[in-house]
């Protein structure tokens, strides 16, 4: 008779360790699904015209600097305190504001007979138009 209590205290006891065994991974995979939305992904959700982009040549070029007004950006969007829609030129006009000189890709386009043609392309076929009609 002593062995079934035994038993039945044990099987009561391991019971009670799976039981906790449980709640715990219930806990830690609702933790995460709590924290999972980041600063980061909630100033993307907020970027408008070209605003990823500067976002990504503010991140390659200075990314420890980058990292720190992103995550002030997050906060200040998580707690409601930005709720407009952040373009490139003002993200750029931040970064630069606060001593990050963020570098941008620039092309100048033309318009030639309906179809924009870069500058750099039109100087260099006008150049060439130039050079076959002048007899040396």
């Amino acid at each position: 008779m002593s062995d079934d209590k035994e038993l039945d205290l044990l099987k009561a006891k391991r019971l009670a360790e799976m039981k906790k065994n449980i709640s715990r991974i219930q806990k830690d995979q609702q933790k995460p699904q709590a924290q999972k939305i980041s600063y980061r992904d909630l100033l993307i959700n907020k970027l408008g015209y070209r605003g990823v982009e500067v976002l990504q040549n503010a991140e390659t070029q200075f990314p420890s600097e980058s990292k720190l007004v992103i995550e002030k950006l997050g906060q200040l969007i998580h707690n409601g305190e930005i709720n407009e829609e952040i373009d490139g030129g003002k993200l750029l006009a931040l970064f630069r504001s606060v001593g990050i000189n963020v570098r941008m890709a620039t092309k100048i386009s033309i318009e030639q007979d309906g179809k924009f043609v870069s500058l750099s392309d039109k100087l260099s076929h006008t150049e060439f138009e130039n050079n076959d009609s002048v007899d040396l």
